[in-house]
């Protein structure tokens, strides 16, 4: 058998010289937490009374065993193993290893393997949902292990869970941030009382102020009739200009009058869903025609502050493909209204 680890108690008083087991916090409430020994730190004599005032009247001095991990070692090798594009590793302090990231994106974590990992006794892992829009420098996932010694083997068990993830992902780690990409949109405006200039544009300045915020643009904006057959002349036009992304403002309604999801149909596009479980938004119309998408926007857009075009622009914008389960996942969580 191999030796086993050993978690010796020592009174502060007689700890001088000692090398400290772990890190050492201390907290003055609403004013400062942070670390006030770091592990590895030799007692000091001038130490004692600090140490007394954080509640120590014991330290530890560990012998780690052949089979088991500190706690700094199990969440820096967690980290390590879910680490993917676009993140940086930092810790560990206190115990915890945070992953931030190196630039503003859209973050990507696999929920299947954060579960497997916190169901292995004794270690966690916490992240932000996926999809969140995350700045550069924001932490996205910390890791650490709730005991000061963990066997090595459950260590071992998330760096495999994380080889084989990485083996069906093409080497990507299962946490990791895109970047979005900066797309040409082609905007079309639905509506006889806008084409008329009866009724001023709204949505071009909304779309425009969305589509920017991740480094987007309107490359070009044209107006419509809700004649259906002039509507896809526009999206047709749209895709011969090979735009990135097609927008098309109006006409979403159940309305006999709203004919934009006709005319995207009668454009060529493939249409995966019209109507998203979320509110506000619902009758929001994604589609694709070839690979761009179309997406049809409802008056939601214009006149809320957060829509289901606000979850699904982000995701278009970092390259996703929007598919219908995409879509069917929308509804838990996905009552915005009265929010505030």
């Amino acid at each position: 058998m191999g030796r086993e680890s050993v978690l010796r108690e020592v009174k502060v008083d007689d700890a001088v010289g000692l090398p400290l087991a772990h890190d050492l916090t201390r907290i003055d409430p609403g004013r400062f937490k942070g670390i006030a020994f770091r592990k590895g730190h030799l007692i000091r004599e001038e130490d004692i009374p600090e140490l007394k005032r954080i509640g120590k009247e014991h330290i530890y001095v560990l012998e780690l065993g052949d089979g088991d991990v500190h706690e700094d070692d199990a969440a820096i090798r967690m980290a390590q193993a879910a680490c993917g594009s676009n993140l940086q590793p930092f810790g560990p302090g206190e115990g915890k290893v945070l992953l931030k990231s190196a630039i503003r994106g859209l973050a990507m974590i696999d929920r299947s393997f954060i579960d497997e990992v916190n169901s292995i006794d004794q270690l966690a892992m916490a992240t932000l949902p996926s999809h969140t829009v995350v700045s550069s420098g924001q932490s996205v996932a910390g890791t650490r292990a709730i005991p000061l010694i963990v066997a090595k083997e459950k260590v071992e068990a998330v760096e495999r869970l994380a080889r084989e993830w990485r083996e069906r992902h093409l080497g990507e780690g299962p946490i990791s941030v895109k970047p979005f990409r900066t797309m040409r949109a082609g905007l079309i405006t639905t509506g006889s009382e806008v084409y008329n200039g009866l009724v001023e544009d709204r949505f071009g300045p909304v779309v425009r102020k969305k589509l920017e915020a991740f480094g987007s643009f309107v490359a070009e904006q044209r107006f419509s009739t809700d004649d259906a057959s002039e509507i896809a002349g526009h999206i047709r036009y749209f895709e011969e200009q090979q735009v990135d992304l097609i927008l098309v403002t109006g006409g979403m309604s159940v309305d006999p009058d709203d004919r934009t999801p006709g005319a995207i149909k009668q454009a060529g596009a493939r249409i995966v869903s019209h109507g998203t479980p979320m509110l506000p938004g619902s009758m929001l119309l994604v589609a694709y025609l070839g690979a761009i998408p179309v997406v049809g926007l409802p008056g939601s857009v214009m006149h809320d502050k957060f829509t289901v075009f606000d979850v699904l622009l982000p995701r278009i914008c970092a390259g996703e493909t929007i598919e219908r389960q995409a879509i069917t996942r929308l509804g838990y969580g996905g009552l915005f209204a009265d929010r505030g």
